[in-house]
């Protein structure tokens, strides 16, 4: 039954990651970038207003580096008080203009400090277990850099997660998947290299949790941080080295396909 359950999802895999993939998800706003930061800086924001449909996720991010004249990075670093006008009105959901500003300033000062975001993410002497404490002091240690800047809003850190919160991560989850995970597919970025693909957690949303419960993937009732990691052991079985590129497979299952109880019980 293992053996099926992981042929069906490596076929499921190969059928989303590749670059047909890539137009209708979040994935494709850091794609229009080629330069690093760019990349980093807008699959960050991707990655955190990535809820509701994703069209309107794009669009949202299309709109967002429009007003930061198409070039972010560039923006970040040179701008000055008047150009921040034009964000005043910026708004997805609960995100709205003072979230935007805020994660400006961050990146601005991040960025006059470090060449890439990846740094924000390493606790000080890179002090870090095995697979899942890896991530998880990553996590822990950037929310506490990201609202480490004075008179920070309070309003915006319910968008940045982590998991001393128990919060599943879902979004910088994501976000990790898009920088760290290295293959020749062309979807995931692959541009990090202090966090190991093996060390990922997979990203936990509605339509993954969905489909891993019906998998007996999750067992957990709840779904915080720690049904996260028990979905990632599940699929280290299958592939120890990089158990999130599932997060395709079941993705693809649950938003694409819908799949439901006939098709689960026709494989195991």
């Amino acid at each position: 039954m293992i053996e099926n359950l992981r042929s069906f999802l490596d076929v499921k895999v190969a059928q989303y990651n590749q670059p047909g993939f890539i137009a209708n998800d979040p994935v494709s706003i850091p794609h229009m970038f080629t330069k690093k930061q760019d990349i980093e800086i807008m699959g960050f924001w991707a990655a955190t207003l990535a809820w509701g449909q994703r069209v309107t996720i794009i669009n949202k991010c299309k709109e967002l580096i429009a007003l930061m004249d198409g070039a972010p990075y560039d923006f970040i670093i040179n701008h000055e008080e008047i150009d921040l006008k034009k964000l005043l009105h910026f708004k997805h959901r609960t995100f709205n203009d003072i979230d935007t500003l805020y994660f400006i300033s961050f990146f601005r000062y991040h960025y006059e400090r470090h060449e890439s975001l990846e740094d924000a993410f390493i606790p000080p002497n890179s002090l870090k277990e095995e697979l899942n404490g890896v991530v998880e002091n990553c996590l822990n240690h950037f929310r506490k850099y990201f609202f480490s800047l004075p008179d920070y809003p309070h309003r915006t850190k319910k968008h940045v997660s982590s998991p001393s919160q128990k919060s599943t991560c879902k979004r910088l989850n994501m976000f990790l998947r898009w920088m760290v995970r290295k293959d020749d597919n062309g979807v995931d970025f692959g541009i990090w290299n202090q966090i190991k693909p093996s060390d990922l957690i997979m990203p936990c949303d509605l339509h993954v949790d969905r489909v891993a419960r019906k998998l007996n993937l999750i067992t957990r009732k709840q779904t915080d941080w720690q049904t996260a990691i028990e979905l990632t052991e599940h699929l280290r079985e299958f592939d120890p080295a990089d158990p999130v590129k599932y997060d395709f497979a079941l993705f693809g299952l649950g938003i694409e396909e819908r799949w439901g109880a006939n098709e689960i019980i026709s494989i195991l």
